[in-house]
């Protein structure tokens, strides 16, 4: 087995410290040498956007500590070399969350080296290009709709929460708990974007203040079976209050805040239960179920209803606007010529 990475210039978005706090950001050539010295090189093919990556591109030194670096915690791709025998030249990839992208070289590169271990081979009935417009922001939903479907809530249970439903992940989970016959109400912020959720399937589209705004009681009525939580802080505080008998609520975000302020009676009288959702450092096993059901049953009915398709040059401004607030839906990054 050939040992030696094979020497490679490359483009990849670069970020650099500027000043005490700020980045830079700017497509640039390296070299595929400089790489770590992991056992598997791959050529990206396609990556995707997340407000991790943003942060990471930003300069926050809980995602990242050293710079410059080369964000992207998604990738899909073709091996170009293995020191590892259960991959070969030519082998089709996913590679999601681990460290890639925070402190290991991501997915914004058109190659990225990485040990064997994080490796999911592309499950047949999807394509590179369908695995990224999912991502982890794909799969994140989806591991969210399983502890909802796991516990043994069907669609003629009653209604399902989806909160930041315009993000990256709350789209999704709006999309594909539609698609599997739920009953989706979506909970945004963006007045402007109701006709999108709508079109994505949600029966119903709600502002943020239609669930935070209410009175201060441990248990309020029921109003959905189940939810998926993408944002946390007083929205969660919010949520659980409201769910109904035996609900589940899925929590997978922090953009509120990572404090949870409730009563202990939505679980004692209710039997309400939370359940978080570790995509990134989810078991093997669990991730190579989800992304097969992604690619069948679980497939998204119209995925091109859900993403954007920018290259590595037009990246820097699709961070800024999720830094922002300012993005809804996928945004589906092309490292093809």
């Amino acid at each position: 087995m050939n040992t030696v990475k094979p020497e490679i210039t490359y483009r990849a978005l670069v970020a650099r410290k500027k000043g005490a706090d700020g980045t830079s950001l700017s497509v640039e050539n390296l070299i595929t040498k400089d790489l770590p010295d992991h056992d598997v090189l791959v050529r990206v093919h396609y990556s995707s956007l997340n407000y991790k990556d943003a942060l990471s591109a930003s300069g926050n030194p809980g995602v990242t500590k050293n710079y410059p670096h080369t964000p992207g915690v998604d990738a899909a791709g073709v091996v170009e070399h293995s020191r590892d025998d259960r991959f070969k030249k030519g082998d089709e990839v996913i590679v999601t969350s681990y460290d890639l992208g925070q402190n290991t070289p991501g997915g914004f590169g058109e190659y990225i080296a990485f040990p064997g271990d994080w490796i999911v081979p592309l499950p047949k009935g999807l394509t590179l290009k369908e695995s990224m417009i999912a991502g982890t922001a794909g799969f994140t939903a989806a591991y969210g709709v399983k502890k909802i479907v796991d516990q043994g809530i069907s669609p003629a249970d009653g209604n399902v929460l989806v909160t930041g439903a315009t993000g990256g992940v709350g789209s999704i989970a709006v999309a594909l708990l539609s698609d599997l016959g739920y009953n989706v109400i979506a909970v945004t912020g963006k007045k402007d974007e109701h006709a999108f959720l709508k079109e994505l399937g949600a029966v119903e589209v709600v502002d943020r203040e239609n669930i935070t705004k209410v009175k201060d009681h441990p248990l309020l009525g029921s109003r959905w079976i189940a939810a998926i939580d993408t944002v946390g802080g007083s929205m969660l505080d919010s949520v659980l209050p409201q769910t109904a008998h035996n609900g589940v609520v899925a929590c997978c975000g922090n953009v509120l805040g990572g404090k949870l302020e409730t009563s202990i009676y939505p679980f004692i009288l209710r039997g309400v239960g939370l359940m978080g959702v570790d995509s990134g450092i989810c078991l093997m096993e669990d991730r190579i179920e989800i992304w097969d059901k992604l690619a069948g049953l679980w497939k998204l009915k119209d995925s091109k209803k859900l993403h954007r398709e920018v290259n590595l040059d037009e990246l820097p401004e699709e961070i800024e606007k999720i830094l922002n607030g300012n993005q809804v839906g996928r945004v589906l990054v092309t490292l093809l010529d």
